[in-house]
């Protein structure tokens, strides 16, 4: 059995899992990390202390056991020391924050960490809640999720979920994201507990095993899936025709003028370069040429699609399709609707520029536009400057098959394992992107109707009418 210093504590249980689930618990010196060790353990395990001084001083790893659907699922915890000690402290904080990046590195090499945890105390979140964060997604960058779990919330009112409500605002303008959250207590159950804290006591138990379930599945999934591509841009840009560029073949039906060929979302197979991906080709989002219901019903369809999606396991690229030309409003909306608001900016998003033919160089047309997106803000993990016109000949029909490649490698770069773990969104996505989309548009939570349109009309581009239906939907979501 391996271990990265400290002491091994072993819980027998029978049917096991035969993989081990590797969690890494980090936070400041006070924050509960090892009550919450014996939360998830059952037993008294890991010494306590009932002060702000740090009682670890060492990494110690517990090998324990969850219930995992009808089996039990091995799990490796590993309690860290705490950060944030001063230097008359048993490990000052300079120390703490070595050993921590040290194991940190040590597991990454072995691409053994499957979840951190970060344990926090509940309080109000601060920069210096973002000092550790910081610390630890530097060294993971994206390739790990972090998970929150507060402790010390056995007397918040009405219940210990509350404190998330509250703070979840303050937590994104910080810059923190996590994938998952459990508000917890970790206080010890005695023969004087009340009904009420052992309630509260199951409950915890229950909701930091199922963030180390649902990261262990969606992680497993990620590894045996193929990689999933969602296709987006306006009606007319090309993207049926884009998917049978990447396919090599006519799979995806297109249409010779401006008539929309995908109704709500196809799903194509397509394999090359001894890869596998899933592209869904969407509907295009046009406003106001669409007409207010239509283009809201195209929204809550792409909702839906990015919610199904995240259930299967995640998206691993954003792939905008654009036609050759000026930046329109359209344009910005559709940017901001599948990468700001529905993937919460966590997907690698690349361009596909097509209709450029009659380029003599296919670049040079980026290269004299590329500072016109970023001028509106518009900002991409890669670009591939393409014609998606199979049915010419000559130098066009050596242009086709350029771009063919061109496409290619820009999806096997950016849709590559540990370019960026695959997005998982939540249970509550539409509320979140609600909030959320309310939050970048108004900078505050206390905003009428009113207030909220022209900022829609104005950030998004959107007409007036459409404006105020969304304005509607994002106060009914969020209030």
């Amino acid at each position: 059995m391996s271990s990265v210093g400290g002491k091994i504590y072993t819980s027998e249980a029978s049917h096991h899992t035969e993989e081990t689930c590797n969690v890494v618990i980090f936070g400041e010196t006070g924050a509960g990390k090892s009550s919450l060790i014996n939360l998830v353990v059952g037993t008294q395990k890991a010494l306590t202390s009932c002060n702000a001084v740090g009682c670890t001083t060492e990494t110690n790893v517990y090998d324990i056991s969850i219930p995992s659907q009808n089996e039990l699922l091995k799990v490796k915890l590993f309690d860290t020391v705490g950060l944030g000690e001063g230097s008359e402290g048993e490990v000052p904080d300079k120390d703490a924050r070595r050993v921590l990046k040290t194991l940190l590195r040590d597991l990454m090499k072995q691409d053994d960490i499957h979840l951190l945890m970060y344990c926090v105390r509940g309080v109000r979140a601060t920069k210096a809640f973002y000092r550790n964060y910081d610390l630890v997604r530097s060294e993971v960058k994206e390739r790990v999720p972090i998970v929150l779990v507060v402790t010390n919330l056995e007397d918040k009112e009405p219940e210990m979920e509350e404190w998330w409500r509250h703070n979840e605002r303050p937590i994104s303008d910080l810059g923190m994201t996590f994938d998952g959250h459990a508000c917890v207590t970790t206080t010890t159950i005695d023969e004087y507990a009340g009904d009420e804290l052992k309630r509260r006591h199951k409950q915890s138990y229950h909701a930091v095993c199922q963030l180390i379930e649902r990261c262990r599945l969606k992680g497993a999934a990620s590894k045996n899936r193929r990689k999933t591509i969602v296709l987006f841009g306006e009606t007319g840009a090309g993207k049926s025709s884009l998917v049978n560029l990447m396919a090599g073949q006519e799979v995806a039906y297109t249409s010779p003028d401006m008539q929309r060929c995908t109704l709500e979302w196809k799903e194509y197979t397509i394999d090359f370069d001894g890869g596998s991906y899933k592209v869904f080709d969407t509907i295009g989002l046009e406003e106001p040429q669409l007409g207010i219901k239509e283009y809201l019903e195209s929204v809550e369809n792409a909702y839906k699609l990015v919610k199904e999606l995240d259930q299967q396991g995640g998206i691993d690229l954003l792939l905008f399709c654009v036609r050759a030309g000026r930046v329109t409003a359209t344009l910005q909306s559709n940017y901001r609707l599948f990468h700001e608001f529905l993937c919460e900016k966590k997907v690698p998003i690349v361009l596909a520029i097509t209709n450029l033919e009659r380029e003599k160089r296919m670049e040079d047309w980026w290269e004299r536009t590329h500072s016109t997106y970023a001028k509106y803000d518009i900002q991409v993990a890669g670009h591939a400057c393409i014609t998606a016109a199979n049915r010419l000949d000559g130098r066009h029909k050596d242009l086709y098959e350029e771009s063919r490649i061109t496409i290619r490698n820009l999806v096997k770069k950016c849709a590559a394992d540990g370019q960026k773990r695959a997005w998982m969104g939540g249970d509550n996505l539409f509320v979140s992107l609600m909030r959320k989309q309310k939050a970048l548009l108004t900078g505050g939570s206390h905003v009428k109707r009113k207030d909220l349109v022209p900022r829609l009309t104005k950030r998004c581009g959107l007409s007036t009418d459409v404006a105020k239906h969304l304005a509607n939907m994002i106060k009914q979501n969020v209030t």
